[in-house]
């Protein structure tokens, strides 16, 4: 059985890493997923969406910068609603690292922009995409957070307390959608073989940790009906894969 089948998922940041491997377990699992990244990691999309249609699934690809191009949104939700008519999953996935450094030394563009992307985006995107998410008899919401937004640690500056934000956003908005078909929750991947986490820790062995292939049970859990009544909880991913290093 494909537990998604005939369902509408919007993924960010899809062009590789955990994006790209939860948009393709939900196509295996029967779900339309629609790409969306920066337009100028096109042929990352584009990569991401062969390996779906290739393997028989459905996608389509939305390239928009989420730092840049928010007031494009209406827009899109537009061409979703005029194609599909709702939207039963959203996967705020896309993140900006930004620089590992003491905070009296982070430079002020930087800080806007890791925020932009972390937090703004997702807020925005929820907001926009509500209407179309309340058209679904069970919607799911999940926002891709950090051991750092639970605990602060030195030199993780406006990554930790931008998802930190995305932490408390999760909890606000999941209260009050409490009485809707909408859910909301969080998903800390923890270590993971990806370039955001390869740029954060140059020196480790990608092999000594899961891939994001490996992580993505939890991703399809919260996005099927058996995760109906999961509502503002913050779930980790490690906790649902038995995972020995290689």
């Amino acid at each position: 059985m494909m537990i998604l089948k005939d369902r509408i998922a919007l993924v960010t940041g899809a062009g590789a890493g955990i994006g790209q491997a939860v948009a393709q377990n939900y196509a295996q699992q029967g779900a339309t997923v629609i790409l969306l990244g920066r337009k100028s990691k096109l042929k990352k999309l584009e990569k991401t969406y062969d390996l779906i249609h290739n393997a028989g699934g459905k996608a389509s690809i939305v390239p928009l910068d989420l730092e840049n191009e928010l007031g494009l949104v209406p827009e899109m939700v537009k061409s979703l609603y005029e194609r599909f008519g709702r939207l039963d999953i959203l996967v705020n996935n896309a993140g900006e690292l930004g620089a590992l450094t003491p905070l009296a030394l982070y430079d002020n563009m930087l800080w806007e922009k890791v925020f932009r992307v972390n937090i703004t985006a997702p807020f925005f995107l929820i907001r926009e995409l509500l209407p179309l998410l309340k058209k679904s008899d069970d919607a799911s919401v999940i926002n891709v957070v950090s051991s750092v937004a639970f605990k602060g640690r030195h030199f993780w500056g406006a990554y930790a307390a931008a998802k930190a934000a995305l932490v408390n956003l999760t909890e606000t908005w999941s209260d009050e959608l409490a009485k809707t078909s909408v859910r909301m929750n969080t998903v800390n991947p923890g270590a993971t073989a990806t370039a955001m986490r390869a740029s954060a820790y140059p020196g480790e062995n990608p092999s000594s940790i899961p891939q994001p292939s490996e992580i993505t049970p939890l991703f399809l859990y919260l996005a099927s009906a058996h995760a109906k009544e999961i509502r503002g909880q913050h779930l980790a991913a490690r906790d649902w894969l038995e995972w020995k290093p290689r």
